[in-house]
């Protein structure tokens, strides 16, 4: 067994007032995002003492943000005012830009500003749309439109030209630049939360899924997919599906063996729902396990509705999602969130190719259920039973009352769309080379600090990590030393540990169904250095316990 150090990097000074192993107990039972509050609490007052400065890891807010996109908006919000006061201009009162013309101006107006930040993403941007067969009127006057946000969106949906950006950029990302064989069809919503409560919401409110179902979860997860499927609303079977696979070493590979994924061929589970790349462990689903779901499709279970949130795809090279691999099942969940640093933005879509098992079930549903459909629905459409389920979910994010006003914000759309240019412009991928070594560096320097060397992966995202403790601790202090571990201290103890001592914030990576033992660590929000005093205070806790363990043992 390796010596535990007395003192040396990462050296701590114990914090009077260790929470109790009974509250400990009471407390693992809370959310890990609940959880949080209390080691922050902690964190805090623990920084105050020690003179220790607070380095919450808990939360995957980036750091970065995207600049040049976010310099074309405002340059074009400039534009979109111009434009406003040539059709009124009174003292603060302008008038609603006008299409006819718009990309002539637009254009003398970039010519004047060549220099100003953001011009020539802009200028590029319209000429990319023109390319695409945009009307160039029409095309400048949505975004002019759109960024001073002076009417209801429409189509409600998502604006004309907006999706077929934000669908180009779905296609390059998510499918290997490869265009499916059915048309995407977009539904911009306010961010990733936003759309996994209106899928949620219209799977069920649409008979696709009914109370008590069997639905299966690829775990660990991101939290509210453990939480939704399970709440009385719902009240869904959820059968879990654990990334249990180890490597030739024993260590965790986070991928799922093949017996969890033939959970699947259970054509009783109506609906499977993954992170992919996973949050936390942050690795993508292998090429095996996709194709061993695929087969499950098109064997036993052919109407598995599969929902992918794909937020973490950027940060994996050659990501591929299952929006490509099984376009007929898959709800596709994106947000721009993380990769762009945009999470007050809202800015998600949800994707569903345009020939799916959902609309071919909606047609045949029993009798009861259309006809209660045709009465929600009634009032949208003559031939209610027509709609598609991607347009019902728009109307139900509106309680369909108010479909006539539903829809993302038009500014928020424009910010979206762009995001997505600024990406398909980038030729040399030298955004996503830059953001991708940013997590790989915090990684490295996670690793560094706790003393082991880091894994190569291909597949991996490294925008979290997820250590299983004992692992760590078998493969470095022993198997004597884990199993008294375990018999003396609940799991999160050194979460509560690592706040109280060092003012570090670190989440339970049992909140999210993994390992018991196991902490998730954000490398999206901290300096690169932040990650090497993280895992240089992670290996002081843990060498405590181990001079805790040799004086038990006398």
């Amino acid at each position: 067994m390796t010596e535990a150090p007395e003192h040396g990097p990462g050296s701590v000074t114990p914090a009077p007032g260790h929470v109790t192993r009974q509250e400990e107990r009471l407390l693992e039972q809370l959310s890990p995002f609940e959880l949080k509050t209390k080691l922050l609490d902690l964190a805090a007052a623990a920084g105050s003492s020690n003179h220790r400065a607070l380095l919450d890891a808990g939360r995957g807010n980036p750091n970065w943000v995207a600049t040049t996109p976010r310099e074309a908006f405002f340059l074009l919000g400039t534009f979109a005012i111009a434009e406003s006061r040539l059709v009124w201009d009174e003292t603060d009162l302008g008038g609603t830009p006008q299409s006819t013309g718009i990309a002539q101006r637009l254009a003398g107006f970039l010519a004047e500003r060549r220099d100003e930040p953001g011009a020539d993403l802009l200028e590029r941007v319209v000429t990319y749309g023109a390319a695409l067969g945009f009307d160039p009127d029409l095309w400048v006057h949505e975004l002019a439109s759109g960024v001073i946000g002076d009417h209801y969106p429409g189509p409600d949906r998502m604006s004309i030209y907006a999706e077929q950006i934000v669908r180009e950029y779905l296609i390059a990302e998510m499918c290997d630049d490869v265009e499916p064989k059915s048309t995407l069809d977009l539904f911009a919503v306010e961010g990733g939360t936003a759309a996994m409560c209106y899928v949620f919401e219209s799977l069920t409110l649409n008979h696709l899924l009914r109370r008590g179902d069997r639905v299966a979860l690829i775990v660990p997860a991101f939290t509210p997919y453990l939480e939704i499927p399970r709440l009385d609303h719902y009240g869904f079977d959820v059968v879990e599906i654990h990334a249990s696979a180890v490597d030739s070493t024993g260590a965790p590979t986070w991928q799922c063996p093949d017996e969890e994924i033939d959970k699947l061929a259970d054509p009783n589970v109506k609906a499977l729902f993954v992170v992919n790349p996973s949050n936390p462990p942050s690795v993508m689903l292998s090429r095996a396990t996709v194709a061993r779901i695929a087969a499950i499709v098109a064997g036993p279970n052919p109407d598995l509705i599969v929902v992918t949130d794909d937020v973490y795809s950027t940060f994996v090279p050659g990501f591929r999602s299952l929006l490509a691999d099984l376009p007929d099942n898959v709800i596709g969940i994106y947000s721009f969130s993380k990769y762009f640093g945009c999470t007050g933005w809202r800015l998600g879509v949800v994707a569903i190719h345009r020939q799916n098992i959902l609309d071919r079930r909606l047609a045949g549903l029993p009798p009861d259920d259309k006809a209660d459909l045709r009465r929600r629905y009634s009032r949208l459409s003559i031939d209610p039973e027509s709609i598609r389920f991607i347009d019902r979910m728009v109307a139900d994010s509106r309680q369909v009352a108010l479909n006539h006003t539903a829809g993302l914000s038009l500014p928020q759309q424009v910010q979206m769309t762009l995001f997505a240019a600024f990406a398909l412009l980038d030729s040399d991928d030298r955004y996503k080379t830059r953001t991708q070594a940013i997590v790989n560096r915090r990684l490295a320097n996670l690793y560094r600090g706790m003393g082991i060397p880091l894994p190569a992966d291909p597949l991996r995202a490294g925008y979290y990590a997820e250590i299983d403790l004992m692992d760590w601790a078998r493969s470095r202090y022993g198997t004597a030393f884990v199993d008294w571990l375990g018999d003396t201290y609940e799991p999160i103890d050194p979460v509560f540990r690592l706040a109280e001592q060092t003012s570090i914030v670190l989440l339970s990576g049992g909140g999210f169904d993994g390992p018991m033992w196991s902490v998730r660590v954000s490398l999206a929000n901290l300096q690169d250095e932040a990650y090497l005093e993280i895992g240089r205070c992670l290996l002081h806790i843990f060498n405590e316990y181990v001079n805790e363990y040799q004086a038990a043992q006398g």
